[in-house]
């Protein structure tokens, strides 16, 4: 009876089996005989597909536009045709808002950014010796709402986050923002997803990231 149990725990913990990338792969079992199950963002950083683009750099931050205005942004990813995007995190951290009025944003529209200096996507897995999967994507990050996007019209253009404050920022108060999507908005074959981060007076200072996933359209049909 013992030799028979161990023979069926020898098959549930290595069947079945499979070719992943021309190598022979058992699957993850755990101590329980479960299968354990990756989250989707993680599998999705296994595979090298998760990529970042951020604004600002230690000891530099960038500076914010001055009033939120329509067709400008500081952050894009471009979804160009062919690839599909699922922007999945953003992080903003304000360094210095002594203007007043503060309004960040991230939105969504078909199109693309125009205008601003381009920033070539960082694979979020990181090894320092294989190159990974260079992003099909394109982005562009600069500061002051140098970042041109397609006009906001409410019947296009879709708001995924916004934060706002009334009055310059003080000691002690909230600089930090997150946005991470429970139901993340998809941008493929020429669309854009942006960032804002404005205030009236004086733009803020601030550093901040996108962070991303890139799959082709036929991925997710």
């Amino acid at each position: 009876m013992a030799f028979e149990l161990t023979q069926i725990q020898s098959r549930v913990t290595t069947s079945p089996q499979s070719d992943v990338n021309g190598v022979f792969a058992y699957p993850k079992i755990n101590k329980l005989n479960m299968l354990a199950v990756t989250d989707f963002y993680l599998q999705s950083l296994f595979e090298g597909l998760a990529y970042q683009i951020n604004a600002g750099t230690i000891s530099e931050p960038l500076i914010g536009d001055v009033v939120l205005s329509d067709a400008t942004a500081e952050m894009a990813l471009d979804a160009i045709a062919g690839v599909t995007a699922i922007p999945v995190y953003a992080n903003i951290a304000i360094n210095l808002g002594t203007g007043t009025l503060h309004e960040y944003a991230i939105k969504s529209v078909a199109g693309a950014s125009s205008v601003g200096t381009a920033f070539i996507p960082l694979p979020l897995y990181l090894d320092g010796t294989t190159a990974k999967l260079s992003a099909r994507c394109t982005a562009r990050v600069d500061a002051a709402g140098g970042v041109t996007v397609p006009a906001e019209l409410a019947t296009t253009t879709r708001r995924h986050w916004g934060a706002g404050i009334p009055i310059a920022v003080a000691a002690g108060e909230q600089t930090t923002y997150e946005w991470e999507p429970r139901v993340p908005p998809v941008i493929q074959n020429g669309a854009v997803c942006y960032v804002q981060i404005a205030a009236t007076g004086t733009g803020p200072s601030y550093f901040a990231n996108l962070d991303f996933i890139e799959l082709r359209p036929e991925n997710l049909a």
